[in-house]
């Protein structure tokens, strides 16, 4: 047979084909990605899922932890956990869908569709109030004077609603985290990073071969 990945051998290749075509024909039609980076893409879940047993049908989530801490560097473990709640209900294992939805998000150009999953994911608790904002701030400032610190942070909360409550009720709502950022694209990420850097999403690309977004490709 021909061997869609030569580094698996002709048993591994005919049980990739025959778990996911029907999956690789599903996200073809349904994402930006080319049925070739499907494939890849899917190759990829299905090796770490080998890695976990001849039983095991799904990645777990203690391995896409890995790839975010290695692979797209974001290192704040409650941002990833918020990623992780808005593309599986899941608790221990990361499915394919959830698997292709990440890479849909992280490597999409569309700032519209990075806006909506951003906002999902700084809205977990359910809301952008004053209380919201304060929590996802406390990490941003660390030092030995507490009153020092805390000054900081409420500066940076007063700073935040002043430049997008634009209302003044205490919320941030979607509608005004749209307005400000679709005017001031830099501020997509303000609570935190979600997405990996610019510059890391060409290694992502070539990782994972995403070939649409090599460089000098479009």
């Amino acid at each position: 047979m021909n061997r869609i990945d030569t580094t698996m051998d002709d048993m591994a290749n005919t049980k990739f084909l025959t778990l996911y075509s029907s999956l690789i024909k599903q996200f073809t039609a349904s994402t930006e990605f080319t049925n070739t980076e499907v494939v890849c893409l899917l190759i990829i879940y299905y090796k770490f899922v080998r890695i976990n047993g001849p039983s095991v049908k799904q990645m777990k989530k203690k391995q896409i932890y890995n790839l975010f801490l290695v692979l797209f560097r974001i290192y704040d473990v409650s941002i990833i956990e918020r990623i992780l709640l808005n593309i599986t209900v899941d608790v221990i294992h990361v499915g394919p869908e959830a698997w292709m939805k990440l890479f849909q998000v992280f490597l999409s150009k569309n700032l519209e569709e990075r806006m909506q999953f951003a906002y999902k994911v700084y809205t977990t608790s359910g809301v952008l109030n004053r209380e919201t904002v304060g929590m996802a701030i406390n990490n941003f400032f660390v030092g030995e004077d507490d009153d020092e610190v805390k000054e900081l942070q409420a500066d940076m909360t007063e700073f935040i609603f002043t430049k997008f409550d634009l209302d003044k009720d205490g919320v941030i709502s979607y509608e005004e985290y749209y307005e400000v950022v679709i005017n001031q694209p830099a501020l997509l990420e303000f609570l935190g990073q979600i997405f990996p850097d610019a510059s890391d999403i060409t290694v992502i690309a070539f990782c994972t071969n995403i070939a649409t977004l090599f460089p000098n490709q479009n």
